[in-house]
Formats: structure tokens, sequence, C-alpha cells
């Protein structure tokens, strides 16, 4: 009987998670207005998954950079990637990855010259999507330029909360902030915007493609490039963050990167 009771248990505490007002609860947390729909269980007994793909070892491929050059996410994992995504486990997995960030930054002895700089991303890394992808399937749909141009000019991605965080210790120890992003130059001053209305309010700099310069070349080039011309002007890169390996990879990467997760898509 009790065997039977603990097992009533769990599986209420499972069905709890999967309602309507328990995921717009997660949803909320960060700070997002929208609701995510149920989730759809797939798992058997044990948990065992059902669909060909399991989804939390797809994740792990993804962000272990051994699945590559992907254009969608598996459709059976919709619901899995939603709700990590609006789930704890994202923040934690953030967490874990600006924490490290910091405590390698906080045993630097930096020279005080103001040529100390760290590199952040934009897109999943400093302002989340998060309100757009929701929307659009969490990635499983493909890519739509105009539409997600169309979100991007709004001006209004709220703030990853673990990349704000570590942006405002990292002034605190005297780095200057560098924004590299892959977005257009036509997107700088809503950009500019949005990031300063998202609490980033000082950085040295924020450098956007050029796209006459960059046409047809992956993202790993034009990252690398930048970052090489950032070197060339005296600038020392003492950490570099991003949440694609694109970001990351290459050449004048920095002293130390770190890896955000994404599971939602992947720019080469």
């Amino acid at each position: 009987m009790k065997l039977v009771a603990l097992i009533f248990s769990l599986s209420t505490i499972i069905i709890s998670l999967a309602t309507p007002s328990s995921c717009h609860s997660l949803a909320l947390e960060h700070g997002l207005t929208f609701s995510i729909f149920p989730l759809r269980l797939k798992s058997g007994l044990g948990g065992h998954y059902i669909p060909q793909t399991s989804c939390s070892s797809w994740r792990l491929g993804v962000e272990a950079h051994n699945i590559i050059e992907w254009t969608s996410i598996p459709k059976e994992c919709v619901d899995y990637v939603g709700n990590y995504l609006l789930g704890k486990q994202y923040r934690e997995d953030s967490k874990a990855v600006t924490e490290e960030a910091y405590k390698y930054a906080k045993n630097l002895n930096l020279v005080g010259d103001g040529k100390d700089i760290w590199v952040f991303d934009i897109d999943e890394t400093s302002l989340s999507n998060l309100p757009y992808y929701a929307d659009h399937g969490f990635g499983v749909e493909k890519y739509n330029a105009t539409s997600f141009n169309e979100w991007v000019d709004l001006g209004t991605a709220p703030p990853l909360p673990e990349s704000l965080k570590l942006y405002k210790r990292l002034l605190r120890l005297g780095f200057k902030v560098v924004f590299l992003t892959g977005r257009p130059q036509s997107q700088r001053d809503i950009t500019l915007k949005n990031l300063k209305n998202a609490g980033y309010t000082t950085f040295h700099t924020l450098i956007v493609k050029d796209s006459t310069e960059y046409n047809g070349k992956t993202a790993v080039t034009y990252k690398s490039s930048e970052r090489n011309k950032l070197e060339e002007k005296g600038y020392r890169i003492v950490g570099n963050i991003g949440d694609q390996w694109s970001d990351i990879l290459g050449t004048n990467i920095g002293n130390r990167t770190f890896k955000l997760p994404d599971p939602m898509y992947y720019i080469s």
C-alpha cells in the first residue's frame, strides 16, 4: 500500500507540473506575459521516452557541439524545449555559466589602463527573444527573417537576468564591455535603445554587422574579424560569452570563453 501511495503521489506531482497555471507561472518568472501550452507528457513507465528522438540527449548533443548545422529542432521536442526554456533549468544552466565567468573574472589582476574588455553577444545572451520564439514553436519553425526583424524592431526584448547580473559585476571589477552582434547596421539604433532599457546602460561600444563587408561570410568569420580589430586597437579580450558556438570559435576569441545554453537555433 505504501508503494501504491508513493506512485500516486509522484503521479500527482507530474500532472500538476503539466497544468496551464504552472506553465503560466514559469513564464511570469521570466518576466514574460504570454502563456505556454500545457506539457503533453510523452514518457512511459519509468520515464522512458516514446519518440525516436530522446530530446534531452538531443539537447546535450547540441550544447556539446556534436550536433551541428541543424535548421530546426525535432518536431517531437517542441514541448521539451518550451518547458526547458520557461522552466527553472534554463535559468539554472545560465546561472552556472555566468557564475563560473564571474569566479574567473574576480581573480584576475587587471592592468588598470582601460584596455581589458569582455565581449558579450546579444541575442539569447544579453537579450532574450523568448517572447518571439514562444509564438514560433521554440525553434521548430524554420527561421523567418521578416517576422524576426519585426520583433527586433519593437525593441522590447527582456534581458537574460543572469547575463545582466554578470555584466554589472564585470563593470564593478573594472572591465569594459563590448557588445558584438550579428544584427545589421539598420538595427543599430533600436538595439542600443533596447539594451539601455533592459539595464545595459554603460558599455564601451556596440558592434553590428556591416552587410557589405561581410556579405556571404559566416558568423565565425565576421566575429573573428571584429575581435581582431579590437585587439589591433590595443584592447585585451579577457572574456567572451555567447549562446552560439560561432560566438566563441575562430580567432581572437579571448583568454576564456563561456557558452550559454540555446536549444532553439544554430548559427554557423
